[in-house]
């Protein structure tokens, strides 16, 4: 005879307390003190947002006539300002004993300017207008020997052509007190020739009152991009040279 099976009964557990619903937490509500910590962190992380992006890129609006027919007055664009970025490798060196006159070896880890440039730059120093920015175009290069003769530009004895323009050169440029590329001038190594477009209303190497040679450092950036009017959208181009193919 089979026994009937009986599921055991589990003990009441007497001890322990009967089930309670939780009542759902309200969520702190914030502070004055926690929301101004919030804003401040916000317009902080703004400004060195700003900052950062500024060192890398600025807007500019151009101002006059030296650039035309291929950039004109009130129009706004961007600069590339670290594409040129450089540094003295030899600094570190002159701050040891015996190294005090060693020369500066100046270190482009982008590019150095290229002929053609497009170019944002300070004015030298005893210039007419020593406080403001030109923008002009890279023609004669560290170490070239340039001149201006004939309507044309001559680098190293060569006539450097031109597409880009629709009147000829002259070697005293817009207004020429200090016409310095009337005769061969050799750029030094740390310098660069600049010019406008409009050659005949441009102030700039071929007639400031200064030097013509431009100093690197002082170069602020690549002309890169076009942003307004909507009709000039567009990146600012560098043209190709057959000059610098032949060599």
């Amino acid at each position: 005879m089979v026994e009937n099976e009986t599921t055991p009964l589990l003990p009441d557990r007497a001890d322990e307390p009967a089930w309670q619903p939780v009542e759902p937490v309200e969520p702190a509500e914030p502070t004055v003190g926690s929301t101004l910590g919030e804003l401040v962190e916000t317009v902080i992380f703004i400004v060195l947002v700003f900052f950062i992006v500024r060192g890398l890129v600025q807007n500019f609006r151009i101002e006059g006539e030296s650039m035309m027919d291929n950039l004109h007055d009130k129009q706004y664009i961007l600069v590339n300002k670290v594409v040129f970025f450089h540094f003295d490798a030899n600094a570190p060196l002159r701050l040891m004993p015996g190294h005090h006159n060693d020369p500066k070896r100046e270190v482009y880890p982008f590019r150095m300017p290229h002929r053609g440039d497009v170019v944002v730059l300070e004015a030298p120093v005893t210039s007419y207008d020593g406080q403001r920015d030109y923008i002009k175009r890279v023609i004669g290069l560290p170490g070239e020997t340039i001149q201006v003769k004939g309507g044309n530009v001559y680098i190293n004895g060569t006539q450097l052509d031109e597409p880009y323009l629709n009147k000829s050169t002259d070697c005293g440029g817009s207004g020429g007190i200090n016409p310095g590329l009337c005769q061969p001038y050799a750029i030094p190594d740390d310098s660069v020739v600049v010019m406008g477009d409009n050659r005949v209303n441009s102030q700039d190497s071929r007639s400031w009152p200064a030097p013509p040679a431009l100093p690197m450092d002082r170069i602020v950036g690549k002309a890169w991009v076009s942003y307004w009017p909507e009709s000039d959208w567009g990146v600012i181009p560098s043209p190709v040279y057959a000059h610098d193919n032949q060599h």
